[in-house]
């Protein structure tokens, strides 16, 4: 599909021909949530897109102190798409966000930051295109409530796919008692499948705004599915998860439902990953290749990996943020927690896809998930890679035996690294090993995400009672 615009005259030619209304202008703080701001199009000028358009960055959390606030937008006219959900005719920009008190790319920007890295990519002499290809897996229900307070917390999530339904009284309808159960709905058709003109729609308008969608399915755990799309260069893959996760909680919300990336939702079923391909080329060959090797996989490509799996504690506190993450990587639900690499294999934490010729090569780490910020998952693995091609870095493997029958004894016998255990080990581990970021990221950076982590993550889920304790403690 691609790009709708390449300059600033097709912008407003595209405009004009879609009789726009409005320009939505957005940007992703360091969460990797969307924000945005609405300019009327007749009040949009050229000049605008080219200097810049002011804004409070002091309102967005862990930015700029109020004293320092005004920052530019700058938009991305090559990003231009129209908002399929809007009343009004509206085109959607996506920008980077600019400092003008350093006169450069704002040095907290997740985007800004992945366009540093692309750069230094290059001036390192290592590559000059970086391919990256997120699988985003999400959950939809039909009801979610959610409650925290003082002497009570808890939540409840409803899908007509539950098992927890097979005896609940539907009326006059009916319990109809097609349902898939735990880890029961990998690819069965309808009625099993409820969600298939759900997905068909959603991939729909994934195409309508720009990307190239693959396939849809169900995938293995209850109200579950994913829709693979094409991948693409870092920044545009970035830009692509954004899309995709907009539109999927927008479809699914125009329909009655509720969409989640929420990597462990269901207590006892599998979670949702974002499993990430990538590969670097130069010259246009593939950097990852070497014909012959095992699954192909070149000596630059096995040390790209033994750069991600030495700084994994480092790079889990941005591919896997959230204290949630850390109850998908648990053993007994495909969880990708140990840190080796294999062809084919589902069971370690980077898997080398099967079949690959010398275009499609290709390393796929299997550990993020969706509430990673994507310009900063794809930027953290790449840095960590391009310091294990510079050192040499060896990674463990490869290994083809089912890895989730390990024991834990036998995964230390063996000295098979894994990853951190929880968004706390993950943040230790940055606090303790950030060299290899800072070619891109600034200290200041580095240290504001660790704290902003401990402060909206670690801290208040720590601090916290769940209903587990109290039934396995309350009586003791």
């Amino acid at each position: 599909m691609g790009k709708f615009v390449n300059n600033v005259d097709e912008f407003f030619k595209f405009c004009e021909d879609n009789e726009v209304e409005f320009v939505d202008f957005r940007f992703t703080d360091i969460k990797g949530m969307w924000h945005h701001i609405s300019y009327r199009m007749s009040a949009v000028e050229a000049s605008m897109l080219e200097n810049g358009l002011p804004f409070d960055g002091s309102s967005i959390e862990a930015w700029q102190p109020i004293e320092k606030s005004d920052m530019l937008l700058k938009p991305d006219v090559e990003t231009a798409f129209l908002d399929p959900f809007t009343a009004d005719s509206t085109v959607i920009v996506i920008c980077d966000v600019y400092d003008i008190y350093e006169n450069e790319l704002y040095a907290k920007c997740p985007r800004s930051i992945a366009k540093k890295t692309l750069k230094y990519m290059e001036e390192a002499g290592i590559g000059d295109q970086a391919f990256f290809g997120p699988e985003n897996e999400f959950f939809i229900f039909d009801d979610v409530k959610i409650w925290a307070g003082v002497n009570q917390s808890g939540y409840k999530v409803d899908s007509e796919e539950g098992c927890w339904n097979r005896n609940k009284n539907y009326g006059e309808v009916g319990n109809m008692g097609h349902r898939s159960g735990l880890k029961g709905g990998y690819f069965p058709v309808m009625p099993i499948d409820t969600m298939v003109d759900l997905r068909a729609e959603m991939m729909q308008v994934l195409e309508d705004v720009g990307l190239t969608v693959v396939l849809g399915h169900h995938e293995v755990a209850q109200a579950q599915g994913e829709i693979g799309i094409k991948f693409d260069s870092l920044i545009e893959a970035a830009d692509n998860v954004q899309k995709y996760k907009y539109v999927v909680k927008m479809v699914a919300h125009l329909n009655g439902k509720t969409a989640t990336f929420m990597p462990k939702p269901l207590f006892g079923d599998n979670g949702n990953g974002m499993h990430v391909h990538q590969s670097i080329w130069k010259d246009g060959k593939n950097l990852f290749y070497k014909e012959g090797e095992y699954a192909n996989l070149s000596e630059t490509a096995l040390h790209y990996l033994g750069g991600i799996f030495k700084h994994a504690h480092a790079v889990a506190a941005f591919t896997n943020p959230s204290t949630n993450s850390y109850k998908r990587l648990v053993p007994g639900f495909e969880a990708p927690s140990i840190l080796t690499y294999s062809s084919q294999n589902r069971s370690a934490a980077c898997r080398i896809p099967y079949g690959a010729g010398e275009m499609a090569t290709r390393i796929e780490t299997r550990f993020p998930d969706s509430t990673a910020c994507p310009y900063l998952a794809f930027s953290v693995l790449m840095l960590a890679g391009i310091d294990g091609i510079k050192n040499k870095y060896e990674p463990v493997g490869p290994m083809d035996i089912d890895l989730f029958e390990l024991t834990l004894k036998e995964i230390r016998e063996k000295n098979i690294p894994q990853m951190p255990h929880t968004l706390r080990e993950a943040l230790e581990g940055l606090i303790a090993d950030n060299e290899f970021l800072r070619p891109v990221m600034t200290e200041d950076f580095i240290d504001t995400y660790q704290h902003y982590m401990f402060e909206r993550q670690v801290w208040p889920d720590e601090s916290r009672p769940t209903a587990f304790e109290f039934k396995s403690t309350y009586s003791c």
